[in-house]
């Protein structure tokens, strides 16, 4: 048991209590940032700087010479009507982007991941004599928009803070509470989305003849862009295409001036990425002509995130750590994951190694029988309303997690 532990699992356990019941959508976080600063004031760390990126939250602790190691958990919610039924389950609602009231909810584990990381930087900071170096904590937002690394990264994270050496983090995921997941190369996608317009001729309904109809080449479009990644994509590749939006019309009876299509890629190196965006603008304009559009569509790209590489060298060591202290049998290695995350962004940007792993936080005798029977499907996951992790021993494992690769890769004194 990692020194300290059983003295705050309390207050942990409150404080993720207090998160999950008051989630925030991506950059208002402005509550839980005053928090979990008040937290870092009260624990030992004097350098706690607000709004970073907007809304985001650094702390830095100094103890002696030595390497810089930067811990990160981000801390957004998403617009989710929570459905978990636990007593401090969220009923906040939120403004979203697009100015529509929404429900909101911890529903990827975010409040787990704050809540974590605080527990590690209490009780590093009450273990300055085993450690000497300089942590580096960030709490990131808008990681759900996938702008919150870089908005940090942007605002001088890395010229007004130190530069960190390596960087850790983690996420909750869908596997038995207590284990450890991993992977290393590319663990996460990179993410792309892409917005269109498709112009046609409104008209009557009775009367297509003296149309355009933007709606019947969007059909096409969604129905072609299955194809890229069955016939394009090289077989020991990996992407996938979706179209999660298609919006058209007013009334059934009205062809409309123009289709709306939502899209979004997930690829894990640049080679397919570049494929696959090639690929997609080629069908929608072939479409387009094809159906006798009034005018070139309207292609905008938004909302890129690189691939989310676990530096090998760094991981295999940082993972025999891992093994050491929980046990074989509690770390396992994991498939590449097709979600995606904007931690790597940060290491990216210096240069230096990123080393990411998950850990569980499901009830292990339903979870395990799940994966034993191949049927992990019917578990609660990520952006489910009913994914909530298990208070413990999730939370104990994520500190402890975060304290035994910080302790790896900070100098001994």
């Amino acid at each position: 048991m990692v020194a300290g532990l059983s003295g705050i699992r309390e207050v942990l356990a409150g404080l993720y209590r207090d998160l999950h019941q008051h989630p925030e959508l991506s950059l208002q976080e402005t509550r839980s940032a005053a928090v979990l600063t008040r937290m870092l004031r009260d624990n030992g760390f004097d350098e706690v700087t607000e709004q970073v990126g907007t809304t985001g939250v650094v702390g830095v602790l100094r103890n002696g010479d030595g390497p810089v190691v930067m811990l990160r958990a981000d801390f957004d919610a998403l617009p989710v009507e929570e459905k978990t039924g636990l007593p401090y389950a969220s009923t906040a609602r939120g403004v979203d982007q697009d100015g529509r009231d929404v429900p909101v909810m911890h529903a990827c584990g975010h409040d787990m991941h704050a809540a974590c990381l605080v527990g590690a930087a209490m009780l590093l900071a009450s273990a300055r004599r085993e450690w000497s170096g300089t942590l580096l904590v960030v709490f990131q937002p808008a990681e759900e928009l996938g702008c919150g690394a870089r908005g940090m990264v942007e605002d001088g994270l890395f010229e007004r803070f130190p530069k960190p050496d390596i960087v850790l983090g983690q996420h909750v995921a869908p596997l038995p509470a207590g284990f450890i997941g991993y992977g290393t190369g590319p663990v996460m996608a990179a993410a792309d989305s892409l917005n269109v317009t498709v112009h046609g001729r409104g008209g009557h309904g009775s009367r297509p003849e003296a149309a355009v109809d933007p709606v019947l080449t969007a059909a096409h479009i969604v129905t072609r862009l299955q194809g890229i990644v069955a016939r394009e994509v090289p077989p020991a590749e990996t992407a996938v295409v979706t179209v999660g939006r298609l919006q058209a019309g007013t009334k059934d009876n009205i062809i409309p001036d123009q289709a709306e299509l939502g899209l979004n890629i997930r690829t894990y190196t640049p080679q397919v990425r570049d494929l696959v965006q090639a690929a997609i603008e080629r069908i929608v304009r072939a479409e387009c002509q094809a159906g006798a559009a009034v005018k070139e569509p309207d292609l905008t790209w938004f909302g890129s995130l690189p691939s989310l590489v676990s530096e090998p060298e760094s991981t295999e060591r940082t993972v025999a750590a891992f093994t050491e202290y929980f046990g074989q049998e509690r770390v396992h290695r994991m498939p590449p994951v097709n979600a995606s995350e904007d931690v790597g962004v940060f290491g990216e940007v210096l240069g230096v190694p990123t080393v990411f792993w998950f850990w569980g936080g499901l009830e292990q005798e339903t979870a395990v029988k799940a994966f034993l029977e191949g049927d992990i499907d019917r578990l609660p996951a990520n952006h489910s309303p009913h994914f909530a992790p298990l208070i413990e021993p999730t939370l104990s494992t994520g500190v402890e997690a975060l304290v035994v690769a910080s302790l790896l890769w900070l100098q001994r004194p």
